[in-house]
């Protein structure tokens, strides 16, 4: 049967993909700007971004005008060769950042995995096999794959894998005493995000990420910053941790860095890069032109006052819209997070609300995320509009409306 002619619903899902997610009952199959159409032609307003992904919004024109054009013209060559793209990508990165290197993959966890090798890899060159340990912290998220799932701070994503990578340790976030009792000089990293996204949208404080960087310094650790949901202008500076006056060792970013095309990459330091060489790590499809070039498109939009100085205004208006519904229903705690990665955080007496809540939002024709079981996450296009916030606020308060029986 020919692809065009078979028929595929949501049911569809239940027969062939495995059972790993828990999919939205409607099927999206379009998206301009911040407004998504499913099977049935119903318009949602998406404040999910793709998960922090889609930043510049669906189908903007000029990354579609780049994927047009140099899908044209390469896609892949393999890193047996290098490519126009990758090195432009790269010189971007390096020079909008502390960083000198780049290594180029397809995702965050690919990011993450490069860059938790690295560090083992440094600290065992540089200063003993055995200074191996890495200092993480619950409910953080460095992707899906063993080393990273085992380095995050849940265990419901690491548990019954079978033997997990060694020398990790899980403390408090934003508890620099539990940092300090568990630190010695085995320890090759400390690796955190500056804004916990899928542990509850949580920012890291001034002081924890400035004691971070000094017990780093101290122990002749590396500071290893995972901004895959943080980074690329979601918290209105390119990179969160320009809002601390430090620099880590290592960064990750991926998600909005292709602002929906797969790419991610890891940033670091000629020093640290020094010890790695031909052989040592490598990725078939990482640095591929197609993937490259769109995501300097993306960068060189993102990248710019008007963007990065709009998210906050957008926030505000998010934050207000919020705080309205609280004031007239009384159903968050606290809202909290950096820019336009937003974290509503429901009473504990309506924590288990929050699917309920999403599900409603999808009825009335808004796309919201959780993070954790009580977090409400908005984490929308950086350049989604005021009337498309206003909309989808207005059908996001109907929707509380109708679970809070208001």
């Amino acid at each position: 049967m020919a692809a065009e002619n078979m028929a595929v619903t949501r049911e569809t899902f239940d027969d062939v993909i495995l059972p790993v997610y828990a999919p939205a009952q409607f099927v999206p199959v379009r998206g301009k700007g911040s407004r998504v159409w499913d099977q049935q032609g119903k318009e949602y307003i998406d404040f999910s971004g793709g998960i922090a992904v889609t930043a510049l919004g669906h189908c903007h024109p000029a990354l579609v005008e780049t994927l047009k054009s140099q899908g044209e013209t390469l896609w892949h060559t393999s890193n047996v060769f290098t490519n126009e793209p990758a090195l432009r990508l790269a010189r971007k990165l390096t020079a909008a950042t502390f960083a000198d290197r780049v290594f180029f993959g397809n995702s965050g966890a690919e990011a993450n995995e490069a860059a938790f090798k690295l560090a083992r890899y440094y600290a065992c060159k540089k200063h003993s096999p055995f200074k191996s340990k890495i200092i993480a912290f619950h409910n953080g998220f460095h992707g899906r794959t063993l080393f990273t799932v085992s380095v995050g701070g849940q265990p419901k994503y690491s548990d019954g894998f079978g033997p997990k990578p060694a020398d990790i340790v899980h403390v408090p976030f934003n508890d620099l005493a539990a940092v300090k009792a568990v630190i010695d000089d085995h320890t090759c990293a400390i690796v955190a995000e500056p804004v916990q996204g899928e542990g509850g949208v949580m920012p890291a404080t001034q002081a924890f990420m400035q004691g971070l960087r000094e017990l780093c310094d101290k122990h002749n650790a590396l500071l290893v910053l995972d901004e895959v949901q943080s980074g690329m202008g979601r918290s209105g500076k390119l990179f969160s941790y320009e809002h601390y006056n430090i620099q880590p060792d290592i960064l990750t970013t991926a998600k909005a860095l292709g602002g929906g095309f797969p790419v991610s990459a890891m940033l670091t330091t000629n020093e640290i890069a020094s010890v790695m060489a031909p052989g040592v790590h490598g990725t078939t499809y990482g640095g591929n032109p197609l993937a490259c070039a769109i995501a300097e498109t993306a960068l060189d939009i993102i990248n710019t006052p008007a963007v990065l100085q709009g998210v906050d205004v957008r926030r505000q208006q998010f934050v207000e819209g919020l705080m309205a519904l609280d004031r007239e229903l009384t159903i968050f705690s606290e809202i909290r997070g950096k820019g336009l990665l937003i974290g509503a955080v429901l009473r504990p007496e309506h924590a288990s609300k929050a699917r309920a809540i999403l599900d409603a939002a999808a009825a009335e024709g808004v796309m919201i995320l959780t993070a954790g079981s009580d977090v409400i996450r908005f984490v929308p296009s950086l350049v989604i509009t005021p009337d498309e916030i206003e909309t989808g606020m207005n059908r996001f308060a109907t929707a509380l409306r109708k679970v809070f029986n208001a």
